[in-house]
């Protein structure tokens, strides 16, 4: 018996002592089911086999908005947030050193990334090298998404660039029928503005047209010290849903021109903001006496913007 404890306290030093090593070798080890992986400021354990594996560090690039998450319990959840929509692929935007990736691929289905950073998809493709033939080294907002799943659906997550987080989002819209569900990680000021409610003021364009596709869950807030480097804002983590909505009832790019032109004015009332793009020498006398048109676009809900879309359309010009 004290042999035994003896022994228990010796494996447990030595295996301290190796974490701390590895941990300024920047290296990865398999051994005796512990997977120990170093990248930047990060140190995270599984299990697995025999080996080791030196490995360097993507360098976060300011051009690309790069700020790699290193807190691997906000990994998972992130990760764990595709499971509402089972059953289909997954596609992940912006994986960097794949500290998504690693636990989106121990789901029971086929996962893709996308990533534009030709450093990023050399340590993708060392790091897992089961994927390599899904990892894409492309610009997704110039992507065919049609292409990647043979025309089926896909959920769409990441740790989204900041800087382009609104464009992917507008990407998915224009392919909502293949997206039934995206989930990620985004700056909490654009998340704030994609889940708020009529009558707030982070209530915006992003707001009205990702509500009429989707249904907009915010699951939790990120603190700017999990990041390597460091954001100067918060994350968020949201979840959209594609609703029940198959049609809108108004014309579509009318309705996107009409929010986009109101919001871009939002202290006025619609009356005033709504002249850019009416014809308003052939409108009726009381065309601007319409209740909505005494409002501001905030006050706005989505089926209001369905009513002034089409009470203004015959006269645009």
């Amino acid at each position: 018996m004290t042999s035994y404890l003896g022994y228990s306290v010796i494996n447990e030093v030595y295996w301290s002592l190796l974490r701390v090593v590895l941990t300024f070798c920047m290296m990865k080890v398999d051994f005796f089911n512990i997977y120990l992986i170093k990248s930047s400021a990060w140190l995270c354990c599984y299990r697995k086999n025999y080996y080791f594996c030196n490995m360097k560090a993507v360098k976060p690039k300011k051009n690309l908005g790069q700020h790699f998450l290193t807190d691997l319990n906000i990994a998972k959840r992130i990760a764990d947030t595709v499971d509402a929509c089972p059953d289909i692929p997954v596609l992940e935007i912006g994986p960097g050193m794949g500290v998504l990736t690693q636990y989106l691929i121990q789901k029971p289905r086929l996962v893709k990334a996308i990533e534009i950073d030709s450093e990023s998809v050399a340590y993708l493709n060392e790091a897992f090298p089961a994927l390599r033939e899904n990892i894409i080294g492309d610009d997704f907002l110039r992507m065919d998404l049609r292409e990647l799943f043979g025309g089926n659906q896909f959920v769409l997550t990441g740790n989204y660039p900041y800087d382009i987080s609104s464009q992917i989002f507008f990407k998915m819209l224009d392919y909502r029928d293949l997206i039934p569900c995206c989930t990620g990680m985004i700056q909490r000021e654009v998340a704030q503005r994609i889940a708020s409610a009529p009558g707030t003021k982070a209530y915006g364009i992003l707001s009205v047209m990702i509500q009429a596709w989707y249904d907009v869950e915010y699951l939790f807030t990120v603190d700017e010290n999990v990041f390597n480097p460091p954001p100067k804002v918060k994350s968020a983590v949201i979840r959209m849903t594609r609703n029940d909505t198959r049609t809108l009832g108004c014309d579509e790019q009318l309705f996107k021109r009409v929010v986009k032109t109101v919001f871009n004015q939002r202290r006025k009332m619609l009356r005033v903001s709504l002249r850019q793009i009416i014809d308003a020498a052939n409108v009726p006398a009381d065309f601007f006496e319409h209740e909505l048109m005494t409002k501001r676009p905030e006050q706005l809900a989505l089926q209001q913007f369905v009513e002034l879309t089409n009470y203004v359309a015959e006269y645009i010009k």
